[in-house]
């Protein structure tokens, strides 16, 4: 089944922190993780839960459980609204604080996470990324494609109407991200349904598999959504959609919009689409927000944030665009 990547959980009240822990905890209790990992996990969560107590205002926790290279991993991240930090590697050094204690709690984070990063910036806020393996990773080859979804449901949905998936073939990544009509559990079904027939095609142009897709949720209340194929052997990017989810194309100096068509999948689509195409040489970054991305908006918003892990990025286009009323998805892909 195909739902929410994370969990959000409030971190804005001490009253909170309790149950957030808690909560944590046993799921990563379900997940078998050994007695260790469970251990290391709780100190990571109460060290976050109380930086945000003593230095933050505002603060969310989001939990995803997730699969990479065969392994089993929880990620955590810490999302706040301010102070920011100006120079954030410095505070994860021990015995550095800003308020009479230890010091300890990004350096206790750090070295008990399997990937740790931290982003700041004064007057906007800090990200926190902290990514724990069931067993310690070992160095792999790096895939053609580097992809990271963060998914978050509507408070109080229990599924997402927004929904990811991607294979990794031997010549083609295929991505899908949808957005079903309205939220929870039919939203989540036209969703579930797409991705059952998108693990079924064999087509590699993204406006056939959009037209495929079209017709096989029509039973469904309908999505709109993005289909793209990446070419691994001549690095080029094909996408097309249909509705409203954002679509930005970025390197390192420039960036561009991709305008879907009107319609509506599962009901109507036009009659004529035509697959776009962009090379790796001109956009190695790809961004989709079903949320929306401001037309205005630059990745210069965030000072050096390429040189960190996707996950940063995708945290950051979610505190900033997400509305929190509706489901809300962030996926972004990165090409080698």
């Amino acid at each position: 089944m195909v739902d929410a990547t994370h969990i959000s959980f409030r971190a804005d009240d001490r009253s909170y922190f309790s149950l957030l822990k808690k909560e944590i905890h046993s799921r990563v209790s379900e997940a078998g993780f050994g007695t260790q990992k469970m251990a290391e996990i709780d100190i990571i969560v109460s060290e976050m839960t109380s930086n945000l107590f003593k230095y933050a205002i505002g603060g969310e926790i989001l939990l995803s459980y997730g699969q990479e290279n065969g392994l089993d991993y929880f990620e955590i991240i810490s999302i706040d609204n301010g102070p920011g930090m100006a120079d954030a590697s410095k505070m994860i050094a021990d015995g550095v604080s800003t308020t009479n204690t230890l010091g300890h709690g990004l350096g206790s984070i750090k070295r008990l996470s399997d990937k740790f990063e931290i982003y700041s910036q004064k007057g906007w806020g800090t990200i926190a990324l902290s990514r724990i393996y069931r067993e310690t990773p070992a160095l792999k080859k790096r895939p053609p494609l580097e992809i990271r979804r963060l998914v978050v449901s509507k408070p109080g949905e229990s599924v997402s109407g927004d929904g990811c998936y991607y294979e990794m073939g031997t010549d083609t990544v295929k991505i899908l991200v949808a957005d079903g009509l309205g939220h929870g559990i039919e939203a989540n079904k036209a969703v579930n349904e797409a991705v059952k027939a998108f693990k079924e095609l064999h087509l590699n142009d993204p406006t056939d598999i959009v037209r495929h897709l079209h017709s096989s949720i029509k039973k469904t209340r309908g999505m709109v959504g993005t289909v793209i194929v990446y070419d691994i052997k001549t690095k080029t990017w094909k996408f097309s959609g249909i509705g409203n989810i954002s679509m930005k194309l970025l390197n390192s100096l420039s960036s561009k919009n991709y305008i879907s068509y009107n319609g509506i999948i599962g009901h109507n689509i036009p009659t004529t689409m035509k697959a776009q195409e962009a090379s790796n040489s001109d956009y190695n970054l790809m961004i989709l927000c079903s949320d929306g991305i401001k037309s205005r908006w630059e990745s210069s918003k965030y000072p050096l944030i390429s040189k960190y892990d996707l996950s940063i990025l995708a945290a950051a286009l979610y505190k900033d665009f997400a509305r929190k009323t509706d489901d809300m998805s962030v996926v972004i892909a990165r090409s080698f």
